[in-house]
């Protein structure tokens, strides 16, 4: 009898203790959370950031300094770990971090913010810890906000091409840390990377490859290396230039002259117009013209050789002669897509406008 009286009351226990269980912690059913989860990302250069979080809401506490006491580690959100993730190295606030998934908390004070990345990212809140698994911490400055913030917001502000302003946002107080990476060392490395699979049996990625070495002006001898693999594949008057441009830039004149010889020689309207273009665009403009006479002399009748003496017509002043080339470019173009663009070079020389400006 007594047996059976203790059965009974550990099975009544187990069935008490599992049913709190499961409604504290929601997990036998998506029902919906007081804290909702949340994931934002933002991408710097080629490096992705990702933060996964639960917005609690202020429901009229006070925030700081009561919910959220100062001075102690705050799992920065509700409910399991705040994480942040890089996919690869960075810079937070100037201190170097390794690419991975960290663990985000933060002890708050009146005047300085503590922010921290712990190689835990697993845990539930902060309540387990360890300051030994930090793998960085740095000191920021909370900023008031005029704008109330209902839930817990994170948010990704002052976005340049290498760099971001992460901001946590939450009832009237805003606390940034800065997300900064070395944009040619990630891109070349994820390049390297990239080169590894299919993109090295394809002309174009090397290209691309060479190109941005080239645009960047950093490492150059990766570029040439590139440029001649994408080269060997497919002999073309794009990596033929580019080649040609970064052996310019690696002050080997001659050689950089006979190659743009060669590529002069292979190319056709289109590629020759479209690169004097793009010298047009690096501010390259008695280049760019020595193209269009080229493109003129060598296609006059074709479509680009019409735009070719356009353009030199206009940069000479020219405006009515260049006018008549470009119509003799909307009548020789054979899509509606050509004549679509072609028009506003009309309207603007009928207008005595250089195109070229």
């Amino acid at each position: 009898m007594k047996l059976n009286s203790l059965l009974f009351s550990a099975i009544a226990g187990a069935l008490v203790f599992g049913a709190a269980s499961r409604s504290n912690s929601q997990t036998d059913l998506d029902l919906p959370l007081a804290s909702q989860a949340a994931q934002v990302k933002q991408r710097i250069a080629v490096t992705d950031i990702t933060i996964t979080y639960h917005r609690p809401l202020v429901n009229d506490r006070k925030i700081w300094g009561g919910l959220v006491p100062f001075g102690q580690v705050w799992r920065a959100g509700a409910n399991e770990n705040t994480t942040i993730e890089f996919s690869t190295p960075v810079s937070i606030e100037g201190k170097p971090l390794p690419p991975g998934k960290y663990g985000l908390h933060m002890i708050p004070n009146p005047d300085t913010w503590t922010i921290i990345f712990s190689k835990m990212a697993v845990a539930w809140g902060s309540y387990t810890y360890k300051q030994t698994e930090d793998a960085l911490r740095v000191e920021v400055k909370p900023r008031p906000s005029n704008e109330m913030e209902e839930a817990l917001e994170y948010v990704f502000e002052d976005l340049k091409p290498d760099s971001v302003s992460v901001r946590m946002k939450w009832e009237k107080l805003a606390v940034p840390f800065g997300v900064s990476v070395n944009e040619p060392e990630t891109v070349i490395a994820s390049i390297r990377n990239e080169l590894r699979g299919r993109a090295q049996y394809s002309w174009g990625p090397l290209n691309e490859a060479a190109q941005y070495c080239l645009t960047k002006k950093t490492n150059l001898e990766d570029g040439l290396k590139w440029a001649d693999q994408s080269i060997q594949i497919e002999e073309r008057f794009e990596n033929l230039s580019t080649k040609a441009d970064l052996l310019q830039a690696m002050n080997k004149p001659d050689e950089a002259k006979a190659v743009r010889n060669h590529a002069l020689e292979i190319s056709n309207a289109r590629q020759l117009y479209v690169y004097g273009r793009q010298l047009q665009a690096e501010k390259r403009e008695p280049e760019a013209m020595e193209i269009f006479q080229t493109v003129a002399k060598r296609f006059p009748q074709h479509l680009f050789g019409h735009l070719a003496q356009a353009r030199i017509k206009s940069a000479a002043g020219d405006f009515d002669g260049a006018a008549a080339e470009a119509k003799a470019a909307l009548a020789a173009a054979p899509s509606d897509a050509q004549k679509q663009s072609i028009k506003p070079l009309i309207d603007r020389l009928e207008a005595k406008q250089d195109i070229n400006k």
